[in-house]
Protein backbone atom coordinates (compact mmCIF):
# COMPACT_ATOMS: atom_id res chain seq x y z
CA UNK A 1 0.00 0.00 0.00
CA UNK A 2 2.84 2.35 0.79
CA UNK A 3 4.47 1.71 -2.56
CA UNK A 4 1.39 1.51 -4.78
CA UNK A 5 -1.30 3.54 -3.02
CA UNK A 6 -4.20 4.03 -5.40
CA UNK A 7 -2.39 2.75 -8.48
CA UNK A 8 -4.92 1.17 -10.79
CA UNK A 9 -4.81 -2.57 -11.37
CA UNK A 10 -6.55 -3.62 -14.58
CA UNK A 11 -7.42 -7.25 -15.23
CA UNK A 12 -9.76 -9.12 -17.52
CA UNK A 13 -12.13 -11.57 -15.91
CA UNK A 14 -12.41 -15.07 -17.30
CA UNK A 15 -15.93 -14.09 -18.34
CA UNK A 16 -14.45 -11.41 -20.60
CA UNK A 17 -15.01 -7.89 -19.23
CA UNK A 18 -12.09 -5.67 -18.24
CA UNK A 19 -12.13 -4.91 -14.54
CA UNK A 20 -10.33 -1.85 -13.10
CA UNK A 21 -9.36 -2.16 -9.45
CA UNK A 22 -6.80 -0.78 -6.98
CA UNK A 23 -4.74 -2.10 -4.08
CA UNK A 24 -6.67 -0.48 -1.20
CA UNK A 25 -9.96 -1.81 -2.57
CA UNK A 26 -8.49 -5.30 -2.96
CA UNK A 27 -7.13 -5.26 0.58
CA UNK A 28 -10.41 -4.04 2.08
CA UNK A 29 -12.44 -6.71 0.26
CA UNK A 30 -9.96 -9.41 1.25
CA UNK A 31 -10.09 -8.39 4.90
CA UNK A 32 -13.89 -8.43 4.94
CA UNK A 33 -13.96 -11.86 3.26
CA UNK A 34 -11.36 -13.27 5.66
CA UNK A 35 -13.35 -11.88 8.58
CA UNK A 36 -16.50 -13.49 7.19
CA UNK A 37 -14.79 -16.89 7.17
CA UNK A 38 -14.30 -17.22 3.42
CA UNK A 39 -10.60 -17.94 3.92
CA UNK A 40 -10.41 -21.23 5.79
CA UNK A 41 -6.86 -21.04 7.06
CA UNK A 42 -4.93 -19.93 10.11
CA UNK A 43 -1.55 -18.32 10.68
CA UNK A 44 1.19 -20.68 9.57
CA UNK A 45 -1.06 -22.81 7.34
CA UNK A 46 0.07 -23.36 3.77
CA UNK A 47 -2.52 -22.51 1.15
CA UNK A 48 -2.32 -23.18 -2.58
CA UNK A 49 -4.44 -21.42 -5.16
CA UNK A 50 -5.09 -22.33 -8.75
CA UNK A 51 -6.54 -19.28 -10.47
CA UNK A 52 -6.11 -16.88 -13.35
CA UNK A 53 -4.35 -13.60 -12.63
CA UNK A 54 -7.40 -11.41 -11.95
CA UNK A 55 -8.51 -9.01 -9.24
CA UNK A 56 -10.08 -12.01 -7.48
CA UNK A 57 -6.67 -13.64 -7.17
CA UNK A 58 -5.21 -10.38 -5.81
CA UNK A 59 -7.93 -10.30 -3.14
CA UNK A 60 -7.18 -13.92 -2.30
CA UNK A 61 -3.50 -13.06 -1.90
CA UNK A 62 -4.33 -10.27 0.57
CA UNK A 63 -6.74 -12.49 2.48
CA UNK A 64 -4.35 -15.42 2.86
CA UNK A 65 -1.24 -13.42 3.71
CA UNK A 66 -3.25 -11.06 5.89
CA UNK A 67 -4.09 -13.88 8.31
CA UNK A 68 -0.46 -15.02 8.36
CA UNK A 69 -0.79 -18.10 6.17
CA UNK A 70 1.82 -19.07 3.58
CA UNK A 71 0.59 -18.42 0.04
CA UNK A 72 1.55 -20.70 -2.85
CA UNK A 73 0.27 -20.01 -6.36
CA UNK A 74 -0.10 -22.87 -8.81
CA UNK A 75 -0.02 -21.92 -12.47
CA UNK A 76 -3.16 -23.14 -14.31
CA UNK A 77 -1.07 -23.67 -17.45
CA UNK A 78 1.17 -26.27 -15.78
CA UNK A 79 0.10 -29.90 -16.36
CA UNK A 80 -1.85 -31.48 -13.48
CA UNK A 81 0.86 -33.95 -12.47
CA UNK A 82 3.43 -31.18 -12.10
CA UNK A 83 0.97 -29.00 -10.17
CA UNK A 84 0.14 -31.89 -7.86
CA UNK A 85 3.82 -32.60 -7.24
CA UNK A 86 4.47 -28.93 -6.49
CA UNK A 87 1.56 -28.69 -4.04
CA UNK A 88 2.53 -31.93 -2.31
CA UNK A 89 6.15 -30.81 -1.99
CA UNK A 90 5.06 -27.48 -0.46
CA UNK A 91 2.70 -29.37 1.90
CA UNK A 92 -0.22 -27.15 0.89
CA UNK A 93 -3.46 -27.68 2.75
Amino acid sequence: MTQHGNREVVTRSIEGPIHPHNYPRSQARAESRAAAGNVRASAGDRVATLAWNTWRHLETWYGITGIGAVYHTINPRVPGTESSTSANHAEDG
